[in-house]
């Protein structure tokens, strides 16, 4: 190839974010990169890699351009007085979580592709006992893990669970809105967080007047928040949130260390009392390198949990989990261990990802 045919073969900047995203929804990309001085790049299967290796990298006034041609003048004021703004972007053939922000070089724009379609909790592959989690009238769902692990998927299938079961009231509370979800059997209130209240905690104070029978947040993020969601579900209303932590111990440590100290004993008693369970999730490549396995933790609230919970020993509910398992506990281990067994996942991100490495490399080499 001669020097003056290689332009003629690169990629050149497309003429606006839609043709980009049609894109990785028609390859099943989770997520969209186009930054300044870089050349488009998508997540694929948990993979950031760019779109095309022979695409150009894009110019400041490329990036500045693709921005301003899909955001609202209130959006562009908002990005030049704060420097970010994100929210969802909803053209007529799909929706995203967009993120726009300025940075040294120039902008940078970020997507999250969501699902249209939400999945049942059979199609996600989630077990049973989680059914048994949002069959009550009250207390706290958790659904954690960390960043793009499909928490906001999970809640969904959950919420739509309920939805199709129940005649009740389901108020969401999301940053931005993901699933939209049509009323089936339930009444249903979505409210975005910076565009219909200010807040998860407003948002939330603002539900509890509204006669809710189910509270959905989408980020249980800060003391009041947390404060008022345990509120809630000690109150009557079920209550299913999700916060960045990777275990069950981890995250009832979280929720409990953003109380003062000399609350954290009414606390301990308030969740032992309120919760249902938690489910962790992390979403594993699988060796085939088509997709990824859902590796799940499930922590029910049993009369050990609670007293784990209480007494402040959450370093023991591993070992719950393990004596559990006739309650539909899965400890994250197992669920790696299986996954492994079934030839889905590597022995390599098995380890890596195991809470007990030295428990792990015991069963590879017995």
């Amino acid at each position: 190839m001669s020097d003056q045919a290689a332009p003629q073969d690169l990629v050149p900047v497309l003429g606006h974010v839609d043709d980009y995203l049609r894109f990785c929804m028609q390859y099943e990309a989770s997520d969209l990169h186009l930054a300044t001085a870089a050349q488009p790049i998508w997540r694929r299967f948990g993979n950031l890699t760019p779109i095309w290796g022979n695409a150009v990298a894009m110019t400041p006034e490329d990036t500045r351009r693709l921005a301003y041609s899909f955001l609202t003048e209130k959006q562009i004021h908002e990005l030049e007085t704060r420097g970010d703004v994100d929210f969802a972007y909803s053209p007529e053939f799909g929706r995203f979580r967009a993120s726009v922000v300025q940075q040294r070089l120039g902008i940078d724009i970020t997507f999250r592709i969501i699902s249209t379609n939400i999945r049942s909790v059979e199609q996600l592959g989630l077990p049973d006992t989680v059914r048994t989690l949002i069959r009550y009238h009250n207390g706290l769902v958790l659904v954690t893990g960390p960043v793009g692990c499909g928490k906001s998927t999970t809640l969904a299938a959950l919420v739509d669970e309920i939805n199709k079961e129940r005649q009740d009231h389901i108020i969401t509370l999301e940053d931005p809105i993901e699933y939209v979800i049509e009323p089936k059997g339930c009444h249903v209130n979505q409210r975005e967080v910076g565009t219909h209240t200010d807040s998860f905690a407003a948002a939330l104070r603002g539900a509890l007047r509204e006669d809710p029978d189910v509270i959905m947040v989408g980020e249980m993020r800060d003391l009041e928040t947390i404060s008022l969601a345990i509120t809630a579900a000690e109150t009557g209303h079920l209550v299913l949130g999700t916060l960045h932590t990777g275990n069950s111990a981890r995250t009832l440590d979280r929720v409990l260390d953003v109380f003062p100290p000399d609350q954290r004993d009414q606390i301990r008693i308030m969740v032992s009392e309120s919760l249902r369970g938690i489910i962790s999730q992390q979403l594993v490549p699988k060796t085939d390198g088509n997709g990824r396995a859902m590796a799940l933790e499930l922590l029910v609230n049993t009369p050990a949990t609670a007293a784990c919970i209480r007494d402040g020993k959450t370093y023991m509910l591993n070992g719950v989990m393990q004596t559990g398992k006739n309650v539909g506990m899965i400890t994250m281990d197992d669920s790696l261990r299986s996954l492994y067994s079934k030839g889905l996942i590597s022995r390599e991100e098995c380890e890596s990802r195991a809470e007990d490495k030295q428990q792990m490399r015991a069963f590879f080499n017995s």
